[in-house]
């Protein structure tokens, strides 16, 4: 690393100092203990945040890497919501380096350029939950997102086994020395919509290889976590659900095996999904919020309005579980849905729900 760069990183750690003259706490250590996460003093601790999607599609459409600004104004815009955590969708493709992507958005600009988010966001008091969201594999089969691309340019139902495990390898050897970070393994896996065997899907879900309806060698989730502890890293792992992660019955049965014992469930809900009432979260999601640390990584509805998250943060508020709002992005709040009309924060009629909750639980 260049003097230059190491001081630009350096300052980024520094805790920053606000108008009050108060310094931001740095994020916690999180693990896993029971069914709660517990920062490293053994207190209960809830990601309560938002979603700051770009770094998926950007840098695969030659765009850029972020959508918007990412510096220390743009973060404290969403730490005055108070705010604590922010998910951070990446790109395989563009992290690996593929010849593909523009040499500008891909392999060490693509991964600095995580870094310093990641270190910015630390230094303003919030963890960073790095997912990957956008992969690679060539698939055709039920609701599929781009069927005439093998490229990470779209949703796959599954990780791929040629270049996935590679990247939570190295993202994990990037990150194992700062335990404030957490892995979300892979956005929202759909094996269910290539097959009608659910029991075959949650299969492949755990433990990929040829997997029914879906054309590539699939990495599951297991082989993921496998990279990540392998490269030494014991930090927080999200791992989703199927369909999309709005579906987690069979979550508990088909658990991955963690050696460090440091596992949430993520599961993402919007007013169109098909478990999004109180009684389908009694049913399915309450014997997983039983066992283990709960995080709704996405939540959201396509009403510009937050009548549906209101039910969503209450139901999850009484079981002491996390979530994040989708998205932190300037799209409009019906086919995004977007949480913000500007990057000072100026929250679109979505987004009023969930700033006016986070800032009445502080």
């Amino acid at each position: 690393m260049a003097a230059t760069a190491a001081l630009t990183l350096a300052a980024a750690l520094l805790p920053v100092a606000h108008a009050s003259g108060a310094v931001a706490a740095a994020p916690p250590k999180l693990h896993a203990s029971g069914n709660k996460l517990v920062d490293e003093n053994g207190a209960t601790r809830r990601l309560l945040g938002v979603n700051r999607s770009g770094g998926e599609f950007m840098c695969v459409q030659g765009r850029g890497i972020f959508d918007g600004p990412v510096d220390d104004a743009s973060i404290k815009a969403i730490a005055d919501w108070k705010v604590n955590a922010v998910r951070v969708p990446l790109n395989e493709e563009c992290w690996l380096g593929l010849s593909h992507i523009n040499a500008a958005y891909r392999g060490a600009n693509y991964i600095n350029a995580v870094k310093d988010f990641v270190a910015r966001l630390e230094a303003h008091g919030i963890t960073p939950i790095v997912e990957l969201h956008w992969t690679h594999g060539k698939y055709t089969g039920g609701d599929n997102h781009c069927p005439d691309t093998e490229y990470a340019t779209c949703q796959k139902p599954m990780p791929d086994a040629q270049y996935t495990p590679a990247f939570w390898s190295s993202v994990a050897q990037t990150f194992k020395g700062d335990q404030a970070v957490v892995f979300d393994l892979f956005n929202e896996p759909f094996p269910d919509r290539a097959t009608t065997d659910l029991t075959a899907a949650w299969a492949c879900w755990r433990d990929g290889g040829k997997c029914p309806g879906i054309d590539f060698e699939v990495a599951g989730m297991q082989d993921l976590l496998d990279a990540v502890r392998s490269a030494g890293a014991k930090n927080l792992v999200l791992i989703p659900g199927v369909a999309y992660s709005n579906d987690m019955r069979q979550w508990l049965t088909h658990k991955p095996s963690d050696p460090a014992g440091n596992l949430a469930a993520a599961w993402h809900t919007y007013n169109f999904n098909t478990c999004s009432n109180e009684s389908c979260w009694n049913e399915q999601l309450a014997p997983v919020i039983g066992q283990v640390p709960f995080v709704a990584g996405e939540i959201g509805e396509n009403t510009c309005s937050h009548g549906y998250i209101d039910r969503v943060m209450a139901w999850l508020d009484a079981k002491g579980a996390s979530y994040l709002g989708w998205t932190w992005n300037t799209w409009d709040c019906s086919s995004g849905p977007s949480l913000i009309s500007d990057f000072n924060g100026t929250p679109t009629g979505f987004g009023v729900g969930l700033r006016d909750h986070l800032k009445g639980l502080s």
